[in-house]
């Protein structure tokens, strides 16, 4: 990789690709969701799954959850909270949490997790590899 894109991936713009990514899974665009990875990008959901390859794989699985537009998040039942942790040349560590709602009223959490997310980029400025550890609370707060 070059010098160029070691200084244009910092910790502003990976907050930037972040809230973004936060935007397009509350709204489920293709063109928003897509605009994040590079066209052969990997996305793993879990750190030993085989990845999704290749953007259009990415957006299909986002918009299809398991396979079901139907099981996609009910508008307005989740909200992403994510930082840019470190940064080093094209690679990132994000960490945050995601808080899922019964209802959009978010008068009753359903679940929260706790994410870390292993993150590269392209010298676009779009992911390339997103790995997501995630765990939920010890004991449910909520």
């Amino acid at each position: 990789m070059s010098n160029d894109i070691a200084t244009r991936i910092t910790h502003e713009t990976v907050q930037a690709w972040l809230d973004a990514y936060m935007h397009a899974w509350e709204t489920y665009d293709p063109d928003e969701i897509g605009a994040l990875f590079s066209e052969h990008a990997e996305y793993r959901w879990h750190p030993a799954d085989d990845p999704e390859v290749g953007r259009d794989a990415i957006v299909h699985a986002w918009v299809n959850p398991g396979g079901n537009a139907s099981d996609r998040d009910a508008p307005g039942t989740y909200a992403g909270e994510y930082h840019s942790y470190a940064v080093e040349d094209t690679k990132a560590v994000a960490v945050g949490t995601s808080t899922y709602w019964t209802d959009a009223s978010r008068s009753t959490v359903a679940r929260i997790y706790y994410n870390n997310w292993l993150l590269e980029f392209d010298g676009d400025g779009k992911c390339s590899s997103f790995t997501e550890y995630w765990m939920s609370p010890r004991k449910a707060a909520y």
